[in-house]
């Protein structure tokens, strides 16, 4: 895998993948910087840049990688008071890489994919979520319903974001293990996904525009679960 963008080799260079990185390659201006000349980064012209990773968007940087390490569903529910994102089918790798870095920078203990339509760790959502993707746990799963029923059956109470018809968030009580659920980019949480949860929350929304998109919401939760959880400690 190759990928690119400043942030996201700095953080392949000293994350998970940090002994998987094989090669570095950097523009004139970013293998002036400290961190690029500790990695042996290889000097080359922009265009070898946008050839070898397929993008004008690369900040002068790009490294070759091994695979994504996925992890285990179970691992990121063994903490007791894990928070973890679940997302059902988004399939926008650049929303993907923005709820990574939300969760990351949230100390969220994963997040959680569907194995099929839905968008997995590639090196577009290495990009967009900065180099949190080398960081924060993401698990694949085969079915997200079945998945939600064993965290339940794991201690956890699963809670599912929808734009209207939901109970306002911050009446839900977020203590202990605690799976956050988002639905896909237009048509929201599955209904059987939906069924699977033990509430479904509802964002205000005091505009005109009906909904956040999934990475906005994402944050907005997420910081709102860890407030409402130090308000009830």
């Amino acid at each position: 895998m190759i990928v690119y963008g400043r942030n996201a080799v700095r953080e392949a260079l000293r994350g998970r993948r940090a002994g998987d990185v094989q090669r570095v390659w950097a523009g004139s201006r970013a293998a002036h910087e400290v961190w690029m000349q500790a990695a042996g980064a290889e000097v080359v012209p922009d265009a070898e840049l946008r050839r070898l990773c397929g993008s004008d968007d690369h900040q002068g940087a790009c490294a070759e990688v091994g695979e994504y390490p996925y992890v285990q569903a179970a691992d990121v529910l063994g903490q007791p008071d894990a928070l973890v994102v679940c997302l059902d089918q988004v399939q926008d790798p650049r929303n993907l890489g923005a709820v990574c870095r939300v969760a990351e920078c949230a100390g969220a203990a994963g997040v959680v994919l569907a194995e099929r339509r839905s968008a997995g760790v590639t090196p577009v959502a290495c990009k967009a979520s900065a180099g949190a993707v080398e960081h924060v746990p993401v698990a694949r799963v085969r079915n997200t319903a079945d998945f939600l029923l064993e965290a339940k059956d794991a201690g956890a109470w699963v809670y599912g974001a929808v734009a209207a018809g939901g109970v306002a968030y911050e009446r839900s009580d977020y203590r202990g293990r605690v799976v956050l659920v988002l639905g896909s980019e237009g048509r929201g949480i599955r209904p059987r996904v939906a069924r699977a949860c033990d509430a479904l929350v509802t964002l205000p929304v005091r505009g005109r525009v009906e909904s956040l998109n999934v990475a906005a919401a994402a944050a907005a939760l997420v910081y709102g679960i860890l407030q409402v959880r130090d308000q009830r400690t």
